[in-house]
């Protein structure tokens, strides 16, 4: 399911336009240490970036939990809502009892920002829920999220990746 809500997520970047910038723009995120990231996939096409984290001992096959990062190079003043509206609508096709919550936002001033999390619902063969933080920046647009093989995100789960995700930064190389 993970891979088809990215396939929207890229499509959608495809509709705008890009320009070079003298310095690359990247989204540092501040990870829970207590998982011992390891790189489990870093793939690139056309201007569209995805990297899979998952705990070192866990495989891409059989993870726990597992945080997927897509960045959109060149995706500048997008609407956030539409692109959480799509994420949930692709997720809802696979499982119709799937439910989406916002937990914050931030719409005012520059980089907006916006956090919800998916969850399938109870009875679900095979569940996964995510905790998404889509941000803008000033030359790209930024797609985390976090997820986990249960039908229910826990608060301390949501509380701690979303103080995870809050504490990012935009980093220029």
């Amino acid at each position: 399911m993970r891979k088809y809500i990215i396939l929207a997520i890229m499509t959608l970047s495809c509709l705008t336009n890009s320009f070079a910038q003298s310095q690359q723009e990247t989204l540092r995120l501040f990870l829970p240490s207590e998982y011992n990231w390891k790189l489990g996939s870093d793939q690139e096409s056309g201007k569209n970036r995805m990297m899979e984290l998952i705990p070192k001992n866990e495989t891409l096959n059989n993870w726990s939990i597992v945080v997927t990062t897509v960045s959109m190079k060149g995706v500048k003043n997008m609407k956030l809502d539409p692109i959480m509206n799509a994420i949930f609508k692709k997720t809802k096709s696979r499982t119709p009892q799937s439910k989406l919550r916002i937990i914050e936002r931030k719409d005012s001033g520059t980089n907006p920002w916006i956090i919800f999390k998916i969850e399938p619902g109870l009875n679900v063969k095979n569940p996964e829920s995510q905790l998404y933080y889509i941000f803008q920046g000033n030359q790209n647009l930024y797609n985390n999220f976090v997820a986990v093989k249960k039908d229910m995100l826990g608060p301390l789960l949501v509380e701690k990746w979303t103080k995870a995700f809050k504490a990012s930064k935009l980093v220029y190389k």
